[in-house]
């Protein structure tokens, strides 16, 4: 038979009971706003456009919570306690595992991602928006006055949501990836439900039940966390069809590495193939060559992205360059570049033969002068002085570093990511590239690596209207690589330098000749100035801005009609 649950609590222990609950709701604020990213992260990584899906995610959990909020008036006083414990075992069980579902759904039913996904948010939002009020009503027992319990209450969970916004942005990324995570923060969940359980089981109905509950789930919970790494790469493979060998969750991204049968390897970054070993060296060497022949001098040369190392490679067979800023807002993908032996094979050593130490954002990091041997062959390549190129590694926003520094470079190199969100339209917008302007040298020339010209043809022309609208004139250029199919490039200089025709003889005819290249040639370089018929024409005017984002709504409207 149930116990009755009207203990009355005495004056002197009430400041401790009110104490425990304040305390539990700051975690309970941990947890909620930890849930409502977490998820928002995975449907980034699975789904893409990152604003998107963090807004729907927040939005639907917030909806959610109203609704939980209003349900919990049919809930009984005389289960408020038993409510509340249950609620935080089962709010840690969903919680924590719900990751890792919706990863093995993506994985093995496709079609259903979005539905299972979707679901957890819904119910977790649900369960969010139960705990708070069940919890301010069994605070009634310790602190009766409605004004006090309330700003207990809800200072403690607004208190918690901060700390948890913190802890999940900036700790939590250092100890575990987005499956542990999730663990994790079940397991605080549950945590919470026994620490209420034991100052609060004389007012419970079942006061065995719900703990045994609570220990089964929490063994559940740390066994997945314990096995996280395990079952991160068992989901994630599901995803890919090559065998992962590298995988890594950044503060910035999501970094994949995964190797064929046939010992090719290919790198993503949220999903996204970045390159193959197959081909990359088509899409760097018209990423690079291209716009150094074009230009006579090259002693200062900044990349932008890039942080594989792929194009500094192409770079360093310049003889005359005697610095390279490479600027890549991801330290451990610029690690990677220098350790990983896959990708240091890849770049020949790019990135190796300077000693440099990436630091996180805000740091900037100076490489030592590194030994390029030039080309040459016999008597003449075994005596010639190597020459010394200083190579600069900045793990930087790039907005921030361009705005921040001074000086000028004779060749600009931009290997951004395509515009899949917003977060990188600053990145391609008329501010950014004014920015860059100031930056390079009268007589010098910049690339920006502009997607499909067929698949995402107005992304792609409206890159080369808002570098006009920055001051450059601007020549596109594109060739297929078999991975991308069709891919396009601008290369841009300053307006008051060449208009252009002026500047298309540049890239035609070249300044500088090519060096050894396993693919380029002069030749596929005048080819891949010419388009067909009607590919570069559109009645679109418009150029991005940082307050006006048209690339991405160009760009995910392009891809979208492609599914």
């Amino acid at each position: 038979m149930a116990k009755s649950t009207e203990i009355p609590v005495d004056p002197g222990s009430a400041k401790t009971l009110a104490f425990v609950l304040g305390l539990s709701m700051l975690f309970v604020g941990v947890c909620g706003i930890s849930y409502e990213y977490t998820f928002s992260r995975l449907g980034s990584d699975i789904l893409g456009d990152s604003v998107k899906q963090w807004a729907v995610t927040i939005g639907l959990m917030m909806l959610f919570m109203g609704i939980g909020a209003d349900l919990q008036k049919y809930l009984p006083d005389e289960y408020n306690v038993d409510n509340f414990i249950f609620l935080e075992v089962l709010l840690g069980l969903l919680g924590g595992i719900g990751p890792t579902v919706s990863l093995f759904t993506f994985g093995h039913f496709h079609d259903y991602f979005v539905l299972v996904h979707y679901f957890f948010i819904c119910t977790i939002g649900l369960m969010i928006g139960l705990e708070i009020p069940l919890l301010t009503r069994v605070n009634q027992k310790t602190v009766p006055s409605l004004k006090h319990n309330l700003g207990l209450i809800l200072k403690m969970d607004y208190i918690g949501s901060f700390l948890g916004a913190i802890i999940w942005v900036f700790l939590l990324p250092l100890f575990f990836n987005v499956l542990e995570t999730s663990f994790f923060l079940g397991i605080i969940n549950v945590g919470v439900a026994l620490f209420t359980w034991i100052w609060f089981h004389r007012w419970m109905k079942y006061p065995r039940a719900i703990p045994l509950f609570a220990l089964v789930v929490a063994l559940v919970l740390l066994a997945g966390l314990l096995n996280g790494t395990k079952i991160t790469t068992t989901a994630e493979q599901m995803l890919y069809k090559d065998t992962i060998i590298y995988t890594r969750t950044t503060p910035y991204q999501r970094i994949v590495i995964t190797r064929s049968r046939s010992g090719d390897h290919y790198l993503y970054i949220n999903g996204n193939l970045q390159f193959s070993s197959i081909d990359e060296y088509i899409y760097h060497e018209f990423l690079v060559h291209p716009v150094m022949s074009a230009t006579k001098v090259h002693k200062k040369v900044l990349v932008l992205g890039g942080g594989d190392g792929l194009a500094v490679r192409e770079i360093l067979k310049y003889r005359d360059v005697e610095s390279v800023t490479l600027v890549d807002i991801d330290p451990e993908m610029t690690t990677l570049a220098s350790e990983l032996p896959e990708l240091v094979a890849l770049n020949r050593g790019s990135l190796l033969n300077r000693k440099v130490t990436s630091k996180k954002p805000g740091g900037i990091s100076q490489g030592k002068l590194a030994p390029i041997s030039q080309q040459g062959k016999g008597f003449f390549r075994r005596h010639k002085q190597f020459d010394g190129v200083s190579v600069h590694v900045v793990n930087l926003d790039a907005y921030q570093f361009v705005a921040s520094i001074s000086g000028i470079f004779d060749v600009i190199i931009i290997d951004f990511p395509d515009p899949n969100n917003q977060s990188l339209s600053k990145l391609y917008s008329r501010e950014f590239y004014t920015l860059l302007k100031d930056k390079l040298a009268f007589d010098g020339l910049l690339i920006q690596q502009s997607s499909s010209p067929s698949a995402a043809s107005e992304a792609f022309l409206m890159i080369g209207r808002t570098l006009s609208a920055a001051g450059f004139t601007g020549i596109p250029i594109h060739h297929t690589v078999p991975s991308f199919g069709d891919w396009g490039w601008w290369i841009a200089g300053h307006q008051e330098r060449s208009g252009e025709k002026g500047l298309k003889a540049l890239i035609s005819q070249g300044r500088s000749p090519i060096p050894e290249t396993r693919y380029l040639t002069r030749e596929l370089i005048n080819g891949s100035l010419q388009f067909g018929k009607g590919v570069l024409k559109t009645e679109r005017r418009d150029i991005n801005t940082i307050l006006d984002d048209r690339i991405f709504q160009a760009y995910q409207k392009a891809w979208e009609s492609l599914q």
